[in-house]
């Protein structure tokens, strides 16, 4: 599966047939905090209570934003 992820092509490998890949295992699979991170995909800001329940599909584009702290 081929996505774009802040402007830049990423290749996933595709998900076992009838198992779709969701947005939570992907911010899982990136190594990301889900607390800290905030997703637009294909320009929609996704609230993060339906990540587990929103697949991602070939060509879907999303906008990563990873906060951190400090001063």
């Amino acid at each position: 599966m081929n996505l774009q992820i802040n402007g830049e092509a990423h290749a996933f490998a595709a998900p076992a047939s009838g198992v779709p890949c969701t947005l939570a295992a992907l911010i899982e699979s990136l190594g990301m905090k889900s607390d800290r991170v905030a997703v637009e995909l294909n320009r929609d800001i996704v609230p993060r209570d339906r990540w587990a329940d929103t697949a991602l599909k070939d060509g879907d584009r999303l906008e990563i934003v990873h906060f951190v702290g400090g001063g």
